[in-house]
C-alpha cells in the first residue's frame, strides 16, 4: 500500500518501483483503450503501470487535470481546447496526445416526440416550430464534442439550437435518468448511453454523430503542458500501451467482446455488456424497429488512422466555438493547434511500433450539410454558416 507521503505526490514520481500515472476517464465504451492497456497489461510492458480513475462529470476531468490530481486523462477534444483558452475554468497550458477514437456517438430523443411524429430531425423541426412549448436538449459539456455534434445536427434542419430550443448540461451517466424523468426531450451523448435509452424504452435513435461527420474525431488522451514537458518518458510510456491497445481493440469481434465484459464491470461503465457491445460492432438499432450495420461505426485504430492529432480536427471545434459565440473574434486557428496537438510526441511513439503517420497534419472532410472542412481557411468557414450566433454564449458546466 503506498505511503500517505507517495499519496500526496503526483502519481507518476510515486517511489514504488513503477511511475503509477492515474489517467481519468468517464463511464463511457470509448474509454475502452485507457481501461484495456491497463487489464492486459501493456502498460507494465513499457514500464508503467495506469490507475483507471472513473469520474462523475466532463467538468470533474477538467478541474482535476487542472489541480494535478490526474495525470492524464479520456477527454473531450473542446474540454483540452476548452482549458487552452480559459472558457470556464482558468486558463492552462495543455497537450493533445493523440485521438483515441472516431464516430460512436448518438442522439437520441424521448420515446414522448416519437408519439407526436418526430422520427427525425426533418420533423423535430417543424415541432420546434409549432412553438407549443420550449424543447430541451442535453448535451455532455459547453465545449465538447456532444454539444458541437447535437448543435451541428439541430442547426442543419433550420433549429437554432441557442434560440429555438433550451441547452443545458448533463453527465453522461445521467442522460438516461434525465430522459426517464421527462427532463429532457433529447441528449447527445457517447455510448453505451444511447443504446440504453433504447434498451430501457424512453428513447429512440435520432442520429449518430458518424451522420453529422463520418469518421469524425472524438476523445483524446490529454494532458498539461507541464506535466508532459516533466514527465516526457512516463508520457510516452502511456501512449505505447494505449495505442497498442488501440490496435488490440480493432483486431476483431472477440476482442470487442471481452473488451465489452471488461467494460461492464462496475469500476469502469457499469451497464451490462448487451447495451455496450452492438454498437461497439456497428449493429445498430433506432427502437422504432429499424436495424443496420453502421459503415462508419465506432473504431479505436484502423492502421492509426483514427489516433493521428490531426491539426484540422481541433481547429474545427475553434471554428464551432466561434460560430456560437464562445469566442468573439477569430484566433489564430492554427497556431492554437499547432501548440496544442503534440504531433512530435506522437510520430515518435507510433513509428515505435511500426505505424504509419500521414504526410500532412490537415485532412479533409464533408459534414452533414454537404460543406467541405479541409482546415485551409477556418475564418471564412467559421463565418459562412446561415445559422449562428454573435451574441457571447453563457458557459455552465
Amino acid at each position: 500500500m503506498a505511503s500517505q507521503e507517495d499519496r500526496a505526490r503526483p502519481a507518476s514520481l510515486q517511489t514504488d518501483g513503477i511511475p503509477r500515472v492515474r489517467v481519468g476517464f468517464m463511464p463511457l465504451t470509448d474509454c475502452a483503450s485507457i481501461v484495456l492497456a491497463a487489464e492486459l497489461g501493456f502498460d507494465l510492458q513499457h514500464g508503467v503501470k495506469i490507475v483507471p480513475t472513473r469520474e462523475a462529470s466532463w467538468a470533474g476531468v477538467r478541474d482535476k487535470l487542472v489541480s494535478g490530481e490526474l495525470d492524464m486523462a479520456q477527454a473531450l477534444y473542446g474540454l483540452i481546447y476548452g482549458v487552452e483558452l480559459g472558457l470556464g475554468s482558468p486558463r492552462k497550458p495543455m497537450a493533445v496526445l493523440m485521438t483515441l477514437n472516431q464516430n460512436g456517438q448518438g442522439i437520441t430523443l424521448s420515446r414522448r416526440l416519437a408519439e407526436q411524429g418526430v422520427t427525425d430531425a426533418a420533423s423535430l423541426a417543424k415541432l420546434v416550430a409549432a412553438k407549443n412549448r420550449t424543447h430541451t436538449f442535453a448535451q455532455t459539456f459547453p465545449t465538447g464534442t456532444h454539444a458541437m455534434w447535437l448543435y451541428y445536427w439541430l442547426a442543419s434542419a433550420g433549429i437554432h439550437p441557442l434560440r429555438d430550443v433550451q441547452a443545458v448540461t448533463v453527465p453522461p451517466p445521467q442522460m438516461v435518468a434525465h430522459m426517464r424523468a421527462g427532463n429532457v426531450d433529447g441528449f447527445s451523448a457517447g455510448e453505451p448511453w444511447n443504446q440504453r435509452a433504447i434498451l430501457d424504452g424512453i428513447g429512440f435513435h435520432a442520429a449518430s454523430s458518424q451522420d453529422v461527420w463520418p469518421d469524425h474525431p472524438e476523445k483524446v488522451l490529454g494532458t498539461t503542458s507541464d506535466f508532459a514537458a516533466a514527465h516526457p518518458e512516463v508520457v510516452r510510456s502511456v501512449m505505447l500501451a494505449v495505442l497498442r491497445a488501440s490496435r488490440w481493440l480493432d483486431e476483431g469481434e472477440a476482442n470487442r467482446t471481452l473488451a465489452a465484459e471488461i467494460l461492464s464491470r462496475p469500476a469502469y461503465v457499469n451497464t451490462p455488456a448487451r447495451a455496450i457491445l452492438p454498437r461497439m460492432l456497428g449493429q445498430y438499432d433506432d427502437g422504432l424497429g429499424r436495424t443496420w450495420i453502421d459503415r462508419h461505426a465506432l473504431r479505436f485504430f484502423a492502421d492509426g488512422e483514427v489516433n493521428f492529432p490531426y491539426l484540422s480536427d481541433g481547429m474545427w471545434f475553434l471554428t464551432q466555438y466561434r460560430r456560437w459565440g464562445l469566442l468573439r473574434e477569430h484566433p489564430d486557428y492554427f497556431a492554437i493547434a499547432s501548440r496544442l496537438h503534440r504531433i512530435d510526441l506522437y510520430r515518435d511513439v507510433a513509428l515505435s511500433l511500426g505505424i504509419p503517420v500521414p504526410d500532412s497534419p490537415l485532412r479533409t472532410s464533408r459534414l452533414i450539410d454537404g460543406v467541405a472542412w479541409d482546415g485551409r481557411n477556418p475564418a471564412a468557414y467559421a463565418d459562412a454558416f446561415d445559422i449562428r450566433t454573435t451574441e457571447p454564449a453563457p458557459f455552465t458546466a
